[in-house]
Parts: C-alpha cells; structure tokens; sequence
C-alpha cells in the first residue's frame, strides 16, 4: 500500500511528460515509473489518465459554487476607490460572505484595477496648479524653434547605494496620476553628491558637481551658485550658443538659489534671458528624464562606486556617455507636456 505521504504528492507537468514520452518510447510502465522517480501506481493513473484525454493537464473540478455575486463585485470595487492603500484581504473580510485577497484580487483585475507602486510626485498646492495652467496657455504657443531656442538647467542629487521604500495603490491603467495613487514627495537635503547640468537641442552642455560643506549654512546657497555655476560654465556656454541662437533663453527651476534678488541681478548683468518654470514641476523640463538616464548608466557599472570621489568620477563619465538622440526626444515632446498639462487643469502629468 503506498504510504499517506506518496499518496498525495504532486508530480509537475514537465515530469508526467518525461514518463508518457518514456512509455511511448516502448518502456513499460514500471520501467517509466523507475526512470523519473514515480510510484508505480501514480505512473498507472498518469498514463492511464493520459490514454483517455490525451492530456496529462488536472481536469477542472466542479468545487462548490462561486459566492462572489456581482453586488460583492462592485463593493470590492467600491471599497478599493474608496482606500486605495487597503490590503486586499482587508478588503475581503468586508464583504458578506468574506472572501479571501486572492479572490478580492481576481475581481479588481476582471474590472482593470492593479495593484501597483504608487508613483511619487511633487505635492501641489491649489495655486501652484493654476500657475502650471497659466505656463501651459502661455506656452502652447511656442514653435518647434522656439523650443530649441531654450537652455534647460537643473541640479539632481545621486546617491550611493540608493533605497526607496514601495507603496502600492488599487487603480486602473489610466489612474497612475490621480489623487489617491500617487505618493507626494518633499524636499530633502540628505543626499550624497548634488550636480549641475544643461542641455539643448543637439547640445549637451557642461556638467558640475558642486562643493559645498554642508551643515547648517553650508547649503547651496545664491554666492555658490553663482560661483560654482553661473560663472564657472554657464557664461561662456550661453554666449557662444548666443552666437547661433540669437533667441536662446534660460531655464531654471524655482530654487531659492535661483530666484534670490543677487542671482537675478547676476543674470540680468550678463544679459541672459530666461524662460520662466513653475514651482515643483519637475515634469515640466526635458532634463528630469536626462538625469533618469544618467543614473541608469552609474549602476549598470560593473563594479558601482564606493565612494564619494568614486561616484563623483563615475557621474562625470555618465554624463560623457549620454547620447544626443535621448536628449533631443525628450525636448522635441515639449509640445506634448504643454497639452498634458492643460489636460490635467494643471494636476501631475505622466512626464
């Protein structure tokens, strides 16, 4: 008599296979059964099975009937809008009868929802959205030319050894912006090394890593930024981009360092004009995806920095092997994110 353990144990489909090929190939049933390790018995009922549907797949069983009627569908679905955060078998346990997550899930999935990473994006306020709006009517104007007329600056923080923590949400495909599914994001300064960069059409500009010592008013502060960038590279790089591009503007994002009244003067001495960036609107330059691509390149690294001179030599390298064709489409799609803009009334945009 086989043992309680042989009795029930499962065999894969790849191994039922291997013994039907073995008893086709004129082996005996027991012989087949020696070769994959499979009880005499059980080899009798796979073959036999096999003999009768021409399949060693299990037949769908009857089981007892389905008790997820379409009324505890759409409170699943209900449920789920309502809390995007709540844990599927949270879910399950307030519908009448209970169900379990695995069948909260099969529900959602019939009805398009996932569960997915929320996205995280900067929070904005009430005003901070109009003022997107107001950049996009403004801007919806703007020619192919007039885009490439632009210089677009922005500092990013890389990190060593980098770990984010995961949230996942309930939505449709077409939900990844929307209120309760994605996770807003705020300022922080804990960060390893902060860089420098700009590009252009066809142009990829200088890129620095700045110094500063940190601590409480050892920041990136306006005298920095000017040293270190505005008069360091960005002088000579949009005077002679002037020469070609007698139009050409520059952009920077909202950083106190940026829009003090010294950095201001500073650019308006040098008769540099600059194209105007709504606040925490990092979907709104063709240089957010640049530094995507950037850190793509340092840990595809065989051997990923150490340390921080190690990272700064590798960001400088990455920043070297950019190809112009990724930076170029992202700025041919500025006309895209104008709409994109206007047609989330100046909500978060998938950019």
């Amino acid at each position: 008599m086989p043992t309680e353990q042989s009795k029930y144990t499962r065999h894969t489909a790849s191994e039922r296979d291997r013994l039907i090929g073995a008893i086709e190939a004129h082996k005996s049933v027991s012989k087949g059964a020696a070769q994959e390790n499979i009880p005499v018995w059980t080899a009798r009922d796979i073959y036999n099975k096999y003999k009768e549907t021409g399949s060693t797949e299990d037949l769908a069983r009857t089981g007892r009937p389905q008790v997820i009627t379409e009324r505890t569908a759409r409170h699943v679905v209900r449920e789920a809008r309502k809390n995007r955060r709540k844990p599927l078998a949270d879910i399950g346990k307030s519908v009448v009868p209970q169900i379990s997550g695995g069948s909260v899930q099969r529900v959602l999935n019939s009805a398009g929802y996932h569960r997915r990473v929320a996205r995280k994006v900067p929070y904005l306020r009430i005003e901070q959205k109009k003022a997107r709006m107001q950049w996009a009517r403004v801007n919806r104007k703007l020619s192919e030319k007039d885009w490439e007329d632009i210089t677009w600056s922005d500092e990013s923080y890389i990190y060593i050894g980098d770990t984010h923590g995961r949230v996942y949400v309930t939505r449709r495909v077409d939900e990844v912006l929307h209120e309760d599914c994605v996770v807003p994001t705020f300022k922080q300064s804990s960060l390893r090394v902060m860089v420098w960069g700009c590009i252009m059409r066809g142009r990829k500009g200088p890129l620095v890593v700045l110094e500063y010592p940190g601590g409480k008013g050892g920041g990136m502060n306006s005298k920095r930024y000017q040293e270190q960038v505005l008069e360091a590279v960005l002088k000579d790089f949009y005077a002679k981009e002037k020469e070609r591009k007698p139009n050409i503007r520059f952009q920077q994002d909202g950083a106190p360092s940026h829009s003090s009244k010294s950095t201001k003067k500073w650019l308006l001495s040098h008769h540099i004009k600059t194209f105007y960036h709504p606040s925490s609107s990092p979907d709104l330059t063709p240089i957010e995806p640049v530094w995507h691509e950037l850190k793509t390149i340092i840990r595809a690294r065989p051997h990923p920095p150490t340390s921080i001179e190690e990272l700064k030599a590798a960001v400088l390298e990455a920043w070297d092997a950019l190809s112009l064709d990724d930076i170029d489409k992202y700025i041919r799609r500025m006309p895209d994110r104008v709409e994109a803009v206007l047609a989330a009334k100046g909500g978060h945009t998938r950019f």
